[in-house]
């Protein structure tokens, strides 16, 4: 498989994972809002822990992520497209194999990640 297939399909399947997660959580979220609805008004005294406010934010930073994540993954195909997937942004040097890998949206060599 050559690497700009390896990419793409890495991607691909960063993407697929991505909107999973972010289609679980905005259904978590959506959960909390019902029973937001159907709860007293007064939840920052309930005796079972984390207010229901506290959840909807803690869901909503998730989602937030995730969303940042997916444009990562989309700046990733692009670059992807215009042959400079793999490329680092910061030096210009080759992203290793193994950190495309572990992480196909990076932006730069693990040299340029690490002095960030």
């Amino acid at each position: 498989m050559s690497e700009q297939a390896d990419g793409y399909a890495a991607l691909a399947a960063a993407q697929e994972r991505a909107l999973a997660r972010l289609a679980s959580l905005e259904r978590e979220f959506g959960g909390i809002v019902d029973a937001a609805r159907d709860a007293g008004a007064d939840d920052e005294h309930d005796p079972e822990g984390a207010t229901l406010a506290f959840e909807r934010q803690h869901l909503a930073a998730l989602a937030d992520a995730a969303r940042d994540d997916m444009g990562e993954i989309q700046a990733a195909l692009a670059r992807l497209a215009d042959g400079s997937y793999g490329t680092c942004q910061v030096c210009g040097a080759r992203i290793s194999a193994e950190r495309l890998a572990a992480r196909p949206a990076a932006r730069a060599c693990v040299g340029c990640a690490r002095r960030r």
